[in-house]
């Protein structure tokens, strides 16, 4: 079960989470550099010391084979704070289009397969949206951020930005499907400034509620 970032409360409520041993080191449990500059942004002031696994020379190799981004996101940060010992946040998230089913959902990063790049995801996105009006181009983002301890502890949260799909690729920023991913304003979220993306993203949600969490974890 996962609580909605609204709430802003850890998956089991009350529970701080960490030891006192590993409060202050916090392992970004990705090689993406798009998402290790959001989660940077994000969780700035947090008072945790950000690394990432170049920071530590950690090379951990993790099969994604859960079917949930809650699953997903916590395979790897478990895998990632057991091989540092320390607290671990990761997270997994997909484009969800309603036109598609769903798809391609938790498989967005390999959608079409290993062969594509970003730029490929996107462009096999819009082929098969061919022909579909933009009333039902209606899509969501979606988001779980894992933050597990060396024992396995692990808390969800979640976030969710809705939106469409545009008609062709906007904008230079962000990255993944933000150029096809229209946000209410109208812009796509590669319109968008870094503090207009986090503000509105389902990463930022899901991260932000993490962050309160662990802000309270680690006053003491």
């Amino acid at each position: 079960m996962l609580h909605r970032v609204a709430l802003y409360r850890p998956l089991r409520g009350g529970v701080p989470i960490g030891d006192t041993r590993y409060m202050r080191r916090l392992l970004i449990a990705t090689t993406n550099p798009g998402k290790v500059r959001e989660f940077r942004r994000l969780l700035d002031g947090c008072g945790f010391e950000l690394v990432t696994p170049a920071d530590l020379g950690l090379r951990v190799e993790v099969e994604e084979n859960g079917d949930s981004y809650a699953q997903n996101a916590s395979l790897k940060a478990r895998a990632f704070s057991r091989a540092a010992r320390c607290l671990a946040l990761a997270d997994d998230s997909g484009l969800e289009v309603d036109a598609l089913d769903g798809e391609p959902g938790i498989y967005s990063a390999r959608y079409g397969g290993p062969g594509l790049n970003d730029r490929g995801r996107v462009r096999l996105l819009l082929r098969s949206m061919a022909g579909i009006a933009e009333k039902d181009r209606t899509a969501r983002y979606r988001a779980v951020v894992a933050v597990a301890e060396p024992d396995g502890t692990t808390r969800c949260f979640e976030g969710v930005q809705e939106g469409r799909i545009a008609g062709g690729e906007r904008g230079e920023n962000g990255f993944g499907y933000d150029p096809v991913f229209v946000c209410d304003d109208g812009r796509t979220v590669a319109e968008l400034n870094d503090d207009e993306k986090d503000a509105i993203s389902h990463r930022g949600m899901a991260v932000r509620a993490a962050a309160a969490c662990l802000c309270g974890a680690g006053a003491g």
